[in-house]
């Protein structure tokens, strides 16, 4: 397969389609089953607190859920995506196709990442749709800058994450801990169906030190002009701070793929 220059941009594209391939030969599963899920959870929380009958950041309740449950699609797909093709591999032998090609590490990761970001870019894009005809809910978007950053930093983190977790677990049971113990967890705790004012001050402490919240917040602001994090300069900051956290992810995810780690016998 040849290179050009110092990057082989066809090998690198190969990969990516075949990523993106595999989930969107199945996309009722992989795209529209999420959506729809999302879409109960919206369902679920507007019928529980009455539509219209509560607001928060002055807004009804659908509205204020709405573009945190977008991110969180957003999230969960990046991470069950990136998370899949390493781990099939071992299982079933065929790791191989994914080590053999004349493909660099970051080439690789690239490809990885790049393919589950493209689901959660899909997921979200549906699950918005959606939304946009669901009675109550008023998506305007005053911030769109925000809007792309944080969903793009939230999907490149849970994709890291899912590129990691690929590699070191040995069985799905391995993948579905993670998912069920730690990024549900964080998912469901990141402010995505209320407001971290209503918590009590160590429990707004233990929010704030949970990434997810700022994807999250900083989402929910590019469609509200206003969130937990902060006036516009915090949400300036914590851009960056994302930013700065999956570079160092990104930069991990890197080494332990060319160290080989649990993927090279």
């Amino acid at each position: 397969m040849p290179q050009i220059g110092r990057i082989n941009r066809r090998g690198l594209w190969t990969l990516y389609m075949k990523e993106v391939r595999r989930f969107f030969k199945v996309q009722t599963q992989t795209i529209w089953a999420p959506a729809l899920t999302t879409l109960l959870f919206l369902v679920i929380f507007t019928v529980a607190f009455g539509r219209g009958e509560r607001e928060i950041l002055g807004v009804n309740f659908a509205t204020f859920v709405a573009p945190g449950l977008i991110a969180m699609g957003m999230m969960n797909n990046a991470f069950a995506n990136s998370s899949f093709g390493l781990l099939v591999g071992k299982i079933q032998g065929t790791i191989v196709d994914y080590l053999m090609p004349p493909l660099s590490e970051a080439e690789m990761m690239l490809a990885i990442v790049g393919a589950a970001m493209t689901r959660a870019i899909l997921v979200g894009g549906a699950v918005a749709l959606a939304m946009a005809f669901y009675p109550g809910v008023e998506l305007a978007a005053p911030h769109p800058w925000a809007i792309v950053w944080f969903g793009l930093m939230g999907a490149l983190l849970l994709s890291f994450a899912g590129l990691i977790t690929s590699m070191w677990a040995e069985k799905f049971d391995h993948n579905a801990a993670v998912t069920n113990f730690i990024i549900s967890p964080l998912t469901l705790l990141s402010g995505t169906f209320y407001t971290i004012q209503n918590l009590a001050p160590l429990f707004q402490a233990i929010s704030r030190a949970n990434p997810f919240f700022y994807v999250i917040s900083g989402f929910r602001y590019g469609f509200l002009g206003q969130s937990d994090i902060g006036d516009a300069s915090h949400v300036a900051w914590a851009a960056l701070g994302l930013l700065a956290f999956n570079a160092a992810l990104g930069y991990l995810t890197y080494r332990l793929l060319k160290s080989g780690w649990k993927i090279r016998s």
